[in-house]
């Protein structure tokens, strides 16, 4: 029978303490994780819960109060629209002196029932002079081409309705009384209408004219002249 030398067993002290210190790392995890232990604790140690200690949380958003809802972006454009239409200035008729279309050419005189107003118009097409009349209260003068065919500085009404100065006459209307331009009359020694009047229909079949103006339409048209009446 053979004899054997008893050997030695010596611990390995480097694998317990490495054992033992991952025992306490994953029994500080487990018990910090169960808030077992104070959050300064279970986080000390860990490079990742001292980045967040570091870094501050970011604010939360604060709630729209209830019944009051946060406007749509629809709402929004919606808004904008109302504003710009309602800063959009309106074009007042009496202030829009651009020739009328399908007016004529040449050296003519052009009057717009619709916007009451009278241009005289030379041959190169330029403007000398555009201002606000008073036409007919009926419908008694068919938009078209005329040409003056009478002229009287001095003339009377007809059922004495006043008398007037330089009228130009271009047609007659369906009683067969002229129709044509001249000043405000007057009757019994006052205007039958006033200035502030004119650019709104107030005759009863010629074109009335404020006195300058009725002079310089006297200038401007001879007999022959083009007169053309648009709607």
């Amino acid at each position: 029978m053979s004899r054997h030398k008893a050997t030695s067993v010596r611990p390995r002290y480097g694998r317990i303490s490495v054992l033992g210190a991952s025992l306490a790392v994953t029994l500080v995890a487990v018990l910090g994780g169960t808030g077992a232990l104070p959050a300064a604790l279970s986080g000390a140690g860990s490079p990742s819960a001292a980045i967040a200690r570091d870094d501050p949380a970011p604010a939360a958003a604060e709630p729209t109060p209830s019944g009051t809802p946060a406007p749509s972006t629809e709402t929004q454009a919606d808004t904008q629209a109302e504003v710009e239409t309602q800063a959009e200035p309106e074009v007042d008729p009496a202030a829009d002196t651009t020739l009328p279309a399908d007016s004529g050419s040449g050296r003519r005189i052009v009057f717009s029932e619709s916007r009451q107003r009278v241009w005289l118009i030379e041959d190169d097409e330029q403007v000398r002079r555009t201002y606000l009349a008073s036409g007919s209260l009926t419908d008694n003068l068919d938009p078209g081409t005329y040409d003056v065919y009478s002229r009287s500085e001095d003339a009377v009404g007809i059922d004495d309705s006043g008398t007037m100065k330089y009228f130009v006459r271009f047609t007659r209307g369906d009683t067969g009384a002229a129709i044509g331009f001249h000043d405000i009359p007057v009757d019994e020694g006052k205007r039958v209408q006033t200035l502030a009047q004119l650019g709104t229909p107030q005759s009863h079949g010629c074109i009335r004219q404020k006195r300058s103006d009725a002079i310089a339409l006297w200038d401007f048209a001879p007999l022959g002249t083009t007169v053309v009446v648009t709607a």
